[in-house]
């Protein structure tokens, strides 16, 4: 099994390779970028806002019913929801949801593909397939960032509206606590880690989709292969980035 493992990810790290050799023609390959932005970053600005927007309220009314004490200043709720957004929620919890939206339209869509035949069509025309399929995708989640910052932004305000307009502190302390103590190289990390989660995004779900095989049933099969894999990858990589980039 381990053997099996080790070939898998020297087969997905030779893919990276064979991704930038022989690139399609611009006039071809900027169209497919602007459909890869298309279905993989505005179609998914609904559901970034939506989440980001009621989980900052969440974490403001979780933080507020916490601080019982009456000495604990308010302006707290507001700090401990600028952090937790920042650092946490939009960059990391929002990939892994962005994996079973993102990259399960990404392996189903290239899975079809290989199961029509279509991958073998381009290969016989002399097409470089995993540049014609990939690289576009890779491009258009170079925007990831900022779909994760409207992310961040809508969280905060969601913590705000909950707090100010749920009773549980008043506007002057929410905003005393966003701009307390702020580092701004947390935003430095925030977007260092959502960049290379977009990279994964990106291809990881390519990969699942590219080498699969079988039939229609099987398609489904890497769909859920795929989303597991780039999840638990995106939890190790957010480990590792924190103990390298926030820890001294």
């Amino acid at each position: 099994m381990l053997i099996r493992y080790l070939s898998q990810i020297g087969k997905y790290f030779l893919m990276w390779k064979e991704i930038f050799n022989k690139p399609t023609k611009w006039s071809v390959m900027k169209g497919l970028i602007f459909k890869e932005v298309d279905d993989l970053i505005i179609d998914s600005l609904g559901i970034v806002a939506f989440i980001s927007f009621f989980v900052g309220g969440v974490v403001s009314m979780q933080t507020a019913l916490n601080l019982t004490n009456s000495f604990i200043p308010k302006y707290l709720i507001g700090y401990a929801t600028r952090q937790s957004v920042i650092l946490e929620f939009a960059p990391t919890f929002m990939s892994i949801i962005m994996a079973g939206k993102m990259g399960s339209f990404i392996t189903s869509s290239i899975g079809s593909m290989r199961v029509t035949e279509q991958i073998d069509a381009l290969e016989v025309m002399g097409v470089n397939s995993l540049n014609y399929l990939v690289f576009p995708k890779i491009i258009a989640l170079l925007l990831y960032p900022f779909l994760i910052g409207i992310g961040m932004f809508l969280g905060i305000a969601g913590g705000y509206i909950a707090t100010v307009y749920g009773g549980f502190g008043a506007s002057i302390d929410f905003i005393e606590g966003i701009q307390r103590d702020f580092i701004p190289f947390h935003i430095a990390y925030a977007f260092t880690k959502t960049f290379i989660f977009g990279m994964l995004l990106a291809t990881i779900p390519s990969f699942h989709g590219f080498y699969m095989k079988g039939g229609a049933l099987e398609v489904g099969k890497a769909s859920t292969v795929s989303f597991v894999w780039t999840s638990v990858t995106i939890i190790l990589l957010n480990y590792i980035i924190t103990q390298l980039l926030l820890t001294k």
